[in-house]
């Protein structure tokens, strides 16, 4: 690598120890992930019964009481995927005859919570709603939704565009994400904490959003919210490479990088400081008369996170004070049975004193409960059991490119999962003396994707980070639990609104 390429890497903000691993990770890809067997209810995902919810429910206010709970909620990627049919739409020749997706659309444009707004701009414009739909103006319409001369969601990001209608007002993601806040997050100084990943070209929108809820809500509830933000570093950017993995350098001589996926955000989450932290994506969120079932889960698995730490710190503390048999045994308990951990064959051969210091060092780990659905065929990653190379079996979200499709056996345990990652998780990141994880050194690198892109006109191939929810918490203990299918309602396309759970 030459002197000025060096530069570009340095002045990215990036060291050049991990620019040159990216490269090497180009060359030699990286191992499929060694999958033992899905994780199914009762071997690896738990089910709530109904006492449970009922006693989470009355035990999960005291337990929160003096707690700092945040939600995090990544909410920095553009809508524009959310409008690739529309954007379809505007290069053709305008014939809703070929498009079911746009007749749909069009059918029902008064059930969109942004009609009214859309029907505005028109009339700005010396036009109506209803004058382009009876002179079939499609097109039209459909611009003045996308474009910067009307509301302008294509290049806005989902957490600011109308998602519900209500009698007296429409809601945002953001603002859904503020009243489920109140539901489940209300912590410490009877405050709930939102946190916000945003691009930096959308941060004053997102401000400006916030600011027409937060003070509204908080006369309305009686409460405070306490709003932060962050955004993806560049620094986290991964260098892109041509097909014979050489980097990537645009006409006018830089280097190309890309954003490195959602793995890139474990920077962000490792600067949080919060006791609990839920995680939700933006677009993922109902009205009011549906979040009663999304409350009652998130209250279940944040008291299960709360009582599983409490025994786990109970663990850690009587393995420094002593090494005796029977704190090692309630440390084992615990990490098979209460954290889920599988120990390697040779764990029985281990003397009294190996045994403590091999369970202190699985149990002090960041902890999290992951929320699990009924595999309907949604794309996303699924819960399954995955040998570590201690020997002991954990439990990882895998995604299917992670996974040997060429290997029959790997194939045949993908085909048997039942459930997949609505990305529904609360997370505890500090150790049982207090202190705050380095969540980095808990990933595992070995579990990122590489993607073939194009720029210019130009293949490339591009490099993600181990995602979020994948190998960057590789190294954490995890618990699976079934949640309804009724609180995972994301949204992927524009007419996914039009589904009865995002109606009122």
């Amino acid at each position: 690598m030459n002197k000025e390429l060096e530069k570009q890497i340095t002045a990215q903000g990036m060291s050049l120890k991990n620019v040159i691993e990216q490269l090497k990770n180009f060359e030699e890809g990286f191992p499929f992930l060694p999958i033992v067997e899905a994780a199914t209810i009762g071997n690896g995902i738990k089910v709530f019964s109904d006492s449970e919810i009922r006693y989470y429910q009355d035990t999960y206010p005291t337990k929160i009481n003096s707690k700092k709970i945040v939600k995090f909620v990544p909410a920095s990627g553009a809508a524009s995927r959310m409008f690739k049919d529309l954007f379809s739409f505007l290069e053709s020749d305008g014939d809703i005859s070929k498009s079911p997706f746009i007749q749909k659309f069009i059918q029902n444009l008064e059930r969109f919570a942004f009609s009214m707004d859309l029907d505005l701009c028109l009339k700005k414009s010396g036009s109506s709603l209803a004058k382009a739909l009876s002179d079939n103006q499609y097109q039209l319409i459909i611009s003045y939704l996308l474009e910067e001369k009307g509301l302008g969601y294509g290049q806005l990001p989902k957490g600011l565009l109308k998602f519900h209608h209500y009698t007296d007002h429409d809601r945002t993601p953001t603002y859904e994400h503020f009243v489920e806040g109140y539901l489940y997050a209300l912590g410490s100084g009877n405050t709930v904490r939102l946190h916000f990943t945003v691009s930096p070209e959308h941060e004053a929108k997102f401000k400006e959003e916030v600011a027409s809820i937060q003070p509204k809500l908080e006369k309305e509830l009686g409460i405070k919210f306490e709003v932060t933000y962050s955004q993806q570093k560049k620094s986290t950017d991964t260098i892109a490479v041509n097909m014979d993995n050489t980097p990537f350098v645009e006409d006018d001589g830089s280097i190309l990088f890309r954003p490195a996926g959602h793995g890139a955000l474990l920077e962000n989450l490792n600067e949080i400081d919060g006791d609990i932290i839920f995680i939700k994506n933006i677009d993922n969120v109902v009205p009011d008369h549906l979040k009663s079932t999304t409350k009652d889960y998130k209250i279940a698995i944040g008291a299960l996170l709360l009582d599983v730490q409490e025994k786990v710190f109970e663990a850690l503390i009587r393995l420094d004070s002593t090494k005796n048999e029977s704190a090692v045994k309630l440390a084992e308990t615990i990490y098979t049975h209460d954290c889920h951990g599988k120990l390697p064959e040779n764990y029985n051969a281990m003397s009294l004193d190996e045994k403590a210091c091999y369970l202190h060092g699985k149990l002090n780990r960041p902890l999290r409960v992951c929320g699990m659905v009924k595999n309907t065929g949604e794309p996303g990653g699924g819960p399954f059991w995955v040998k570590d190379d201690d020997g002991s079996l954990s439990l990882q979200i895998a995604e299917t490119a992670q996974i040997d499709l060429s290997d029959s056996k790997q194939k045949e345990i993908l085909l048997s999962s039942t459930h997949f990652n609505p990305v529904d998780l609360v997370c505890a990141t500090k150790d049982y003396k207090g202190q705050k994880f380095d969540l980095l050194k808990f990933r595992d690198m070995r579990t990122g994707f590489i993607t073939e892109k194009s720029k210019s006109g130009r293949d490339l191939k591009a490099l993600e980070l181990p995602g979020l929810w994948n190998g960057s918490m590789a190294g954490w203990n995890t618990i699976f639990v079934e949640v309804p299918l009724i609180t995972f309602n994301p949204v992927k396309t524009v007419n996914d609104l039009l589904r009865n759970e995002h109606q009122n």
